[in-house]
């Protein structure tokens, strides 16, 4: 039996279905094929989804992912080959795909914290061509891309909820509790799209973050543009941007708990100089942290620079994923950064053109780790305009326009 009610379902299957449209830049014609990667829990919700990608004539293409049991076994007990082994036709595969849809369901998200990172980082390595082929396609405009989470029971541990509250928390964020949440979703798109339209336009030199225990300066480079609700996350409610990856000075502090790779990290502060994360400390996890720095070059710097208005998210508490977590709109909102990779979509021009030496002028950072650290508490933002003005752009949870 589903933890979601079948009309849950149902709703939650019509908001996928305008997200994954949303997500690509043109619309989807009869006889594309649509990927749907599904953990084993959200069997349910794959169906749902099926039936929308058969209704509008498409192609649905459904893979189960790996168990955590498969994935424990391969990083404890496979050879180099294994975790590497690149599977036939996939490259094939994705180089026809108009759409990915990935439906998460951990069964146990701690299922990898035993094993060494770099073996995760090698059984990973193995994904990264065919990966390629999909970002290669999503930046010609030729792939939508959509991620959402299902309620688990050990979700709901992790949060510290009983499943069945879990479950109504995450349909109240992905407003499938609505009488229309598609149109709900719409609506959100438009007032995010005008607040980021706002925040281009002061033009600004950096931003300065400031809390109790924040006071982080990045500068957003050249070329760059405010990103949110572009329906490659469900729910999403977030406006960032893709700083200046050698701009980094100050210090970030994550009050929220953070699961990466099976690893909690508690209290993580980080201090940036020059964009380098020149001291990483934390409350628990602290020796992770710093072997999550020396992952690859790009992994002491910042790519994604986040702020979420506490009136554009509907997650109000810890949910044990960063899906949710750094949506997190509650009384406060949230500031997260993200270590690593630079999302590309926060770039202004056309993405086909974006070659990996303009990447490296503008300041992108490019790295295989992306971890998003989020901060809850009381803060400001301060813009650093054109002419050395000032104007405090975000307060109390929510932007000031």
């Amino acid at each position: 039996m589903s933890i979601l009610p079948s009309a849950d379902l149902e709703s939650y299957a019509d908001v996928l279905f305008w997200a994954l449209g949303t997500s690509r830049a043109m619309p989807f014609k009869n006889g594309d094929l649509v990927l749907v990667r599904y953990d084993v829990p959200a069997v349910d919700l794959a169906e749902a989804v099926y039936a929308r990608l058969i209704d509008a004539h498409l192609h649905p293409l459904c893979l189960s992912r790996p168990t955590p049991g498969m994935e424990a076994c391969l990083c404890e007990s496979g050879s180099f080959g294994q975790l590497t082994f690149e599977r036939p036709g996939e490259v094939e595969l994705f180089q026809k795909t108009a759409g990915v849809l990935n439906i998460l369901a951990p069964a146990d998200p701690g299922h990898l914290a035993h094993v060494d990172p770099r073996v995760v980082d090698q059984m990973r390595q193995g994904r990264l061509h065919a990966g390629q082929i999909l970002e290669r396609r999503r930046r010609a405009g030729l792939l939508g891309w959509t991620t959402c989470l299902h309620p688990t029971q050990a979700l709901a541990d992790a949060a510290g909820v009983d499943l069945e509250e879990y479950a109504r928390l995450l349909a109240r964020a992905c407003y499938l509790n609505m009488a229309d949440p598609v149109r709900e979703w719409k609506r959100l798109r438009e007032e995010v799209e005008d607040t980021g339209r706002w925040l281009d336009g002061l033009k600004a030199t950096s931003y300065r973050l400031e809390s109790a225990s924040c006071d982080l300066t990045v500068e957003p480079g050249p070329h760059r543009r405010f990103v949110g609700v572009n329906g490659a996350n469900i729910p999403g409610g977030e406006l960032y941007i893709a700083p200046d990856g050698r701009s980094a000075r100050g210090v970030f502090y994550a009050d929220q708990p953070s699961l990466h790779m099976g690893h909690l990290v508690l209290g993580a502060r980080l201090e940036f100089q020059n964009g380098i994360a020149v001291r990483a400390e934390a409350a628990r996890g602290g020796q992770f942290l710093q072997q999550r720095l020396y992952a690859d070059a790009g992994a002491r710097r910042l790519g994604e620079f986040s702020l979420t208005d506490s009136r554009f998210s509907r997650v109000t508490r810890f949910m044990a994923h960063t899906l949710l977590d750094e949506n997190l709109g509650g009384e406060r909102g949230n500031c997260h950064i993200a270590l690593g990779s630079a999302p590309l979509s926060s770039y202004s021009g056309p993405l086909e053109i974006l070659t990996p030496e303009m990447e490296a002028e503008f300041g992108f950072n490019v790295s295989a780790l992306h971890w998003d650290l989020v901060n809850t508490e009381p803060k400001a933002v301060t813009a650093a305009l054109p002419g050395g003005a000032a104007r405090v752009i975000y307060e109390n949870g929510r932007f000031l326009r």
